[in-house]
């Protein structure tokens, strides 16, 4: 991913006014991070702790979107599996973020909704939580294939949120 400007962000979001970009609290370590080894630039409001911010590159221009994380959170106890890097975690590190559809389906209330690593943190763990029967293989071909498909699903879920 290339490294994104704060303005280039607040102009990404499809799914919220110009008023509720402008007001979302970027990372801040923005200018520090590893921009090479984004797929996705992903983070949760330090100022709204339920909210959360999706950017990833899209053609000719990055598309972000705003989530909302659910008010309860599953029991660390149970199992579960992020459905965008599909990193299995503790049931208390996933949590079924909704994104609010773009246009008048948006305006009507029409959201759709998906499991994400609560902290947004997919990028890192395709590259770093390797699942152990994939670490027989060659990890550079194994990181390529699970950024592959991290991309592929984050666009699925960016198509489905901009469907009118």
């Amino acid at each position: 991913m290339e490294p994104l400007t704060e303005p280039q962000i607040r102009r990404s979001f499809v799914n919220c006014s110009k008023g509720e970009a402008n007001a979302v609290t970027l990372p801040r370590d923005l200018d520090q991070l590893p921009w090479a080894d984004l797929e996705l630039l992903g983070w949760r409001d330090a100022k709204a702790p339920l909210r959360g911010y999706l950017v990833v590159p899209g053609e000719g221009r990055p598309v972000g979107i705003s989530l909302r994380a659910a008010d309860t959170k599953m029991s660390g106890r149970t199992a579960a599996m992020c459905l965008l890097c599909q990193t299995a975690q503790p049931g208390d590190a996933i949590s079924l973020f909704t994104a609010r559809r773009v246009g008048e389906a948006g305006r009507n209330g029409n959201t759709v909704g998906t499991y994400i690593c609560a902290d947004l943190g997919c990028a890192q763990r395709v590259r770093t939580e390797i699942p152990q029967w994939l670490r027989e293989r060659d990890p550079d071909e194994v990181v390529a294939e699970r950024t592959a498909e991290l991309r592929r699903r984050v666009h699925g879920f960016l198509e489905s949120v901009q469907q009118r």
